[in-house]
């Protein structure tokens, strides 16, 4: 057991038991226990296989490549549309936990299994996320930006592309357009 996931744990204000709980189902499975991202996460040589995060509404065990797992029993979900590797077991209550426990143990040995088999996720190329067509604009107009846009790493363009498409509205996409050139023409991703 980790000390700084114990230091989690005593700090916890909600879902506690239910964390609690996880932890010692994900521990019984032989993982090593440590403390990534703040938050309790399980590794198998230095990989990352499960994590326990908490939310408002539910906490859930966090499967790092649960794309390529079995979900023989349909609990594995997508958190958003745009994670691709990585799914969910989500829990909103301790009682649930107890009832699943088996079950639970099942998927993080496959989990283990996979992370063992070496097999990589493949993920999509940043070419393949969609643009907004007022940031298509923007990049035409602005050569200076699409230069700048296309010298950002992979990942800080596409937090950019996802943050700008997930707007509704034309004007909301404009205005977060216009509130990072600045921040594009630097070099800096959407959250440095």
């Amino acid at each position: 057991m980790n000390p700084k996931v114990d230091a989690f744990m005593s700090r916890a204000k909600k879902w506690q038991e239910e964390m609690e709980k996880m932890r010692l189902i994900a521990l019984e499975c032989n993982l090593t226990e440590e403390f990534k991202w703040g938050n309790p996460c399980y590794t198998l040589e230095g990989n990352n296989v499960v994590l326990i995060h908490a939310f408002k509404d539910y906490c859930a065990y966090l499967f790092f490549k649960g794309v390529l797992m079995k979900n023989d029993h349909g609990i594995l979900v997508q958190q958003t549309d745009n994670v691709q590797a990585s799914r969910q077991i989500r829990f909103s209550n301790i009682q649930e936990i107890y009832e699943k426990e088996t079950v639970l143990k099942k998927y993080i040995l496959n989990a283990i299994e996979v992370e063992k088999s070496g097999v990589a996720v493949p993920m999509k190329k940043t070419a393949e996320f969609k643009v907004a067509p007022e940031f298509e604009t923007a990049l035409r107009e602005m050569p200076e930006l699409k230069t700048a846009f296309n010298s950002l790493t992979p990942g800080r363009q596409r937090a950019y592309l996802l943050y700008f498409d997930q707007a509704k509205q034309s004007s909301t996409r404009l205005s977060r357009i216009e509130k990072n050139i600045q921040r594009i023409l630097e070099g800096k991703g959407l959250n440095d």
